[in-house]
């Protein structure tokens, strides 16, 4: 299955953040992950479309936005108006079937998440319901820099295998939280194929080497 590595913005330079998604794209990433959180799903405010319509003219990759935002369903044009590929809705903050409905209707790449609280079968109507992609969050949302939770592994097993009984083997399945090159091939053997990373990426003295380290 083809590896992807998806870096978030959250731990690049804002000061400068053209720039740091140039470099990703120089250095063999294959999407930039978007942290967009609200304040109220999750404490922290980050940015909202706006930074995505910021940096869609820097870069050709695809552009990964992950809402962790109560209320997506008053968000997804704003972000595909902005410039998103893909558009990733939590199954904790509405109805999946109806934000899919919404996302596709702009064209936009779909996607569900689920918090590490939340089992592994609530993504299962986001299969049936033709997503693009899965995410699994194997950290509380909200900060960086925490460890990586072990159970995702189990999770994710569980998700892949629900997805290949069900005729839709070759998902995107996405992990954000934790991820390091010391970590990923068990995430990878589990059988999740895009990996969030932030620190990692942005604070390695070589970015391209450490992102071909962790395709595993």
């Amino acid at each position: 299955m083809n590896i992807k590595i998806a870096p978030s913005i959250l731990a690049s330079d804002f000061s400068k953040v053209g720039e740091e998604v140039k470099r990703l794209e120089k250095s063999g990433a294959d999407l930039v992950h978007c942290d967009v959180m609200d304040g109220n799903f999750v404490p922290p405010i980050t940015f909202g479309a706006q930074m995505v319509r910021a940096i869609r003219p820097h870069t050709k990759l695809p552009l990964d936005c992950h809402l962790m935002v109560l209320h997506p369903e008053t968000q997804i044009e704003d972000f595909a108006m902005s410039g998103a590929d893909i558009i990733t809705v939590h199954a904790e903050a509405g109805d999946i079937p109806a934000l899919f409905k919404q996302i596709e209707s702009f064209g936009v790449k779909k996607s569900a998440v689920i918090n590490p609280e939340t089992a592994a079968e609530e993504l299962f109507p986001a299969v049936d319901e033709g997503a693009d992609m899965l995410l699994l969050m194997s950290v509380h949302p909200g900060w960086g820099g925490q460890k990586f939770i072990p159970e995702t592994l189990k999770k994710i097993e569980t998700v892949r295998n629900y997805c290949i009984k069900h005729g839709a083997g070759d998902l995107d399945i996405e992990v954000d939280g934790g991820v390091t090159e010391k970590n990923v091939k068990d995430v990878i053997s589990a059988g999740a194929n895009v990996i969030v990373a932030g620190s990692t990426v942005f604070r390695a003295a070589d970015m391209a080497a450490t992102i071909r380290r962790l395709r595993g």
